[in-house]
């Protein structure tokens, strides 16, 4: 294994696998380092979106769309089913397939970019200099010209619902259930929160989300959000907002949550509980503190526009930076942050990264909204289309 690179870049998620083989393709010596175990034990690139959430939600909310469509729509199109049977067994095997290949492509795509690939643990010390540690082995001392943070997220955690792996579990276990709860508590009605009560409200579980914010979506166009509101709640979902979730507690292999909202305070009772708050930065161990580095309070790699760090020739993408943590931003970041590298002109409109909710229907949303625009003072026209006019 070659000890000096040009570039040396530590994650191997959407942001830095795409940072390694674009700088690679710029005739630049790359490694990439990842961490990621799976488990069962194997070493995959592709990071969080892959292996435990873009792409395998995506595959479960295709799955659960499908069985829902069969068992609830079809007969008004003039098909039968007969006898239609949930197979969660085999719907959970086809998503590990799919995240199998994918995982596949992208250390095909490292090869033949010449990308030196490493399993293991990056910490960046001074000077530009790299503790690779692998899984299997001793520390390694890499050198490069310029390293790449792209450490990805980790999901938030709830000190009043400790994640225990079985009934109170984060957005990774909400993937992995080998049985469909008969009902399902889900904090939090972000983007997560509503793909995957979505999920599993498709395949039979009665969802109840407990949002703590009054406003639903609050991120996107008002009259999108009400109505997403009245599509989720006709669809089943339990929508709670103001409801703020004061304590979790496993009796006899169910959870009783109580929250509070203007109401007063409640009890809900459910077999499993999916937190879904938030996500924050994975920097634990990553930089040595006499690196240059500055992380802010909540974690974050303070970066500039161009994703230069407070070090020289460091740079961080992603979800360990500011702005939303998507898996297409890092990817684009990554993508400038190998340009500037290689000395080409390159950077990235902020403001126009789109933000998509898979569920059904599917909600999506680019720039501005209405509100912010007429808050900024200009003046604009609203055009809108009502599906019923569709003839599908």
């Amino acid at each position: 294994m070659d000890k000096k690179y040009d570039v040396v870049i530590i994650g191997g998620g959407p942001a830095g696998y795409v940072a390694a083989i674009r700088a690679a393709q710029h005739g630049l010596h790359t490694a990439c380092i990842d961490a990621w175990v799976n488990p069962d034990g194997s070493t995959v690139f592709g990071g969080t979106c892959l292996n435990a959430g873009c792409i395998p939600s995506k595959a479960l909310l295709e799955s659960s769309e499908l069985y829902h469509r069969a068992r609830v729509e079809f007969s008004n199109h003039g098909i039968g089913v007969g006898d239609l049977k949930l197979d969660l067994e085999q719907m959970q095997a086809r998503k590990n397939r799919i995240t199998g290949q994918l995982a596949g492509g992208i250390e095909g795509l490292l090869k033949a970019n010449k990308v030196t690939a490493l399993f293991g643990h990056g910490r960046l010390l001074p000077d530009l200099k790299v503790r690779y540690t692998p899984h299997d082995g001793d520390p390694v001392l890499l050198e490069a010209e310029h390293v790449v943070l792209a450490t990805g997220s980790r999901p938030v955690e709830l000190g009043i619902a400790p994640f225990d792996g079985q009934t109170i579990v984060d957005s990774t276990g909400a993937l992995e259930f080998d049985a469909v709860p008969e009902r399902l508590g889900v904090i939090g009605a972000g983007v997560i929160g509503l793909e995957l009560g979505s999920v599993w409200a498709r395949l039979g579980a009665r969802v109840t989300i407990l949002e703590a914010m009054d406003r639903f979506l609050f991120m996107a166009d008002a009259q999108i959000a009400r109505e997403g509101l009245r599509q989720f709640k006709k669809q089943g979902l339990d929508i709670r907002l103001g409801a703020t979730v004061q304590q979790a507690t496993i009796t006899d292999g169910e959870v009783r949550l109580k929250y509070e909202d203007e109401q007063g305070g409640h009890e809900l009772a459910v077999d499993k509980v999916v937190v879904a708050v938030g996500r924050r930065p994975y920097t634990d161990g990553l930089l040595d503190p006499l690196a240059g580095v500055d992380v802010n309070d909540r974690g974050f790699i303070e970066v500039d526009d161009e994703c230069r760090s407070t070090a020289l020739n460091v740079w961080a993408i992603g979800d360990c930076v500011r702005g939303p943590m998507l898996a297409h931003k890092g990817s684009e970041e990554g993508i400038m942050v190998a340009d500037l590298i290689a000395g080409e002109v390159a950077e990235m409109n902020y403001g126009a990264i789109p933000s998509v909710i898979y569920t059904a229907p599917e909600i999506a949303w680019v720039g501005q909204t209405e509100e912010e625009v007429r808050a900024a003072g200009i003046t604009c026209k609203i055009g809108t289309f009502n599906f019923a006019a569709s003839g599908r």
